[in-house]
């Protein structure tokens, strides 16, 4: 199995408070609601608070899109350390990854300021970077789940896979709250095991 993702840098009770708010307010109001301000009324504290901490806004971008990936990454190492025990087991990996994309899409305000910072990230090459960690992370998950089907370029399968969850799980969003889960479940089913067992 694939090692495991750097240790999150420890965070004052303050600061992941600040941070907490401010993925609530990039899902809520997208990145151009994000403002020390506005992270100051959302969290509760006196005004100048997020700027003592993280000076600028792009002290507070770079901020947030590091906790957003590490949350994810946090997520996705969960998800490897389960797969240890599913041998060759493919329909328990399949389900194991399908019931992470189901949590996130639950916990949709993760996603949506992961959506929000994935676009800012596309011009900008020091928050792709961020980013580009936890993804990285889940794209060699997946293709351990490939290549333990003896499958050849479990790589690009598995690239494949994780630029088509996002697509997914966009459209997901996009469904009325009560098809979303349906939706998310019967895609990545189809998906995957047409992917999986792919010549």
């Amino acid at each position: 199995m694939t090692a495991s993702s750097p240790p999150l840098p420890e965070l004052s009770p303050r600061r992941r408070r600040l941070l907490d708010a401010g993925l609530h307010v990039a899902a809520g109001q997208a990145l151009r609601g994000l403002t020390h301000r506005a992270v100051d009324r959302q969290a509760g504290l006196p005004e100048g608070s997020c700027s003592a901490y993280l000076r600028t806004r792009r002290a507070l971008l770079a901020a947030l899109t590091e906790y957003v990936a590490g949350r994810l990454a946090a997520d996705v190492d969960e998800l490897a350390a389960a797969l240890q025990s599913c041998s060759d087991d493919q329909d328990r990996a399949i389900a194991l990854t399908r019931d992470l994309f189901r949590r996130w899409l639950d916990e949709r305000e993760v996603l949506l300021a992961q959506l929000e910072l994935s676009l800012e990230a596309s011009r900008d090459p020091e928050l792709a970077a961020l980013l580009g960690t936890w993804r990285a992370r889940l794209v060699e998950v997946v293709a351990g789940i490939t290549a333990s089907r003896g499958r050849e370029r479990s790589t690009e399968r598995a690239e494949t896979l994780v630029s088509s969850f996002d697509g997914i799980l966009f459209a997901a969003l996009l469904k009325p709250a009560p098809a979303r889960q349906r939706f998310l479940t019967g895609s990545l089913n189809l998906l995957m095991r047409s992917l999986a067992d792919a010549s």
